[in-house]
């Protein structure tokens, strides 16, 4: 179980620093519909994260049965796939930001109009987006490997989701509980993320993807 829990960590935090679910989290809170849609987006992305995680480690337990015979370079190639993309995907992010002009991306513009079933709706969709998706299934794999018990797994991913999620839970629950004292963080987390957030999302998916990466080919 600690073999696995060390595996999952620096995916959670992977997963809690991405910039676009703590920039929507951000503008929800400064928008007039926040007391409307910021529970909504918390369930939502709560229910994403542990729902990626749990549809992958169901996945690669599934895979591994065909593959009885060589499960273990079943899963060391799926590692240094998934380390490659992930490294592949930074690139790509960082490349992009080089060539937009600094700013927040045109859609979340739209964010101070989202009503509850949207923010539900856009939370669960922003857990599925690839770089979600890639996080998510590193961490079924960190799962199946390990072999752990029913009852494991679950503490595991219950722990994974909360690190995973705590970056949108804590500014949401402050809000409510302090929302004079949480405003001036909020904007001055506004602005940094509007110039550093794709550097911040690059900079986690590569080295998560470093590691992934030398998992993979220490185990080949």
């Amino acid at each position: 179980m600690w073999q696995a829990l060390g595996a999952l960590l620096p995916i959670a935090v992977a997963v809690a620093f991405s910039s676009v679910p703590l920039t929507v989290t951000i503008l929800i809170l400064l928008s007039p519909n926040r007391g409307r849609s910021a529970f909504p987006f918390l369930v939502g992305w709560v229910i994403g994260v542990a729902a990626v995680i749990i549809l992958s480690a169901v996945g690669a337990a599934a895979l591994s049965e065909p593959l009885r015979r060589r499960p273990d370079t079943a899963f060391v190639v799926l590692e240094i796939v998934i380390g490659m993309a992930l490294m592949v995907l930074a690139a790509i992010y960082l490349r992009r930001r080089s060539q937009t002009s600094t700013g927040l991306p045109r859609w979340l513009a739209a964010v101070d109009s989202f009503g509850p079933v949207v923010s539900f709706g856009i939370a669960v969709i922003l857990s599925f987006r690839p770089k979600g998706l890639l996080l998510g299934v590193a961490g079924g794999l960190a799962l199946s490997a390990a072999s752990v018990k029913a009852d494991e797994a679950l503490l595991l991913i219950i722990i994974y989701t909360a690190i995973g999620t705590s970056t949108v839970v804590i500014p949401i629950v402050g809000s409510f509980v302090a929302p004079q004292k949480m405003e001036p963080r909020l904007l001055s987390a506004r602005d940094w993320l509007a110039v550093n957030g794709r550097i911040l999302t690059s900079l986690m998916m590569f080295m998560i993807g470093v590691v992934i990466l030398g998992s993979g080919l220490r185990d080949l």
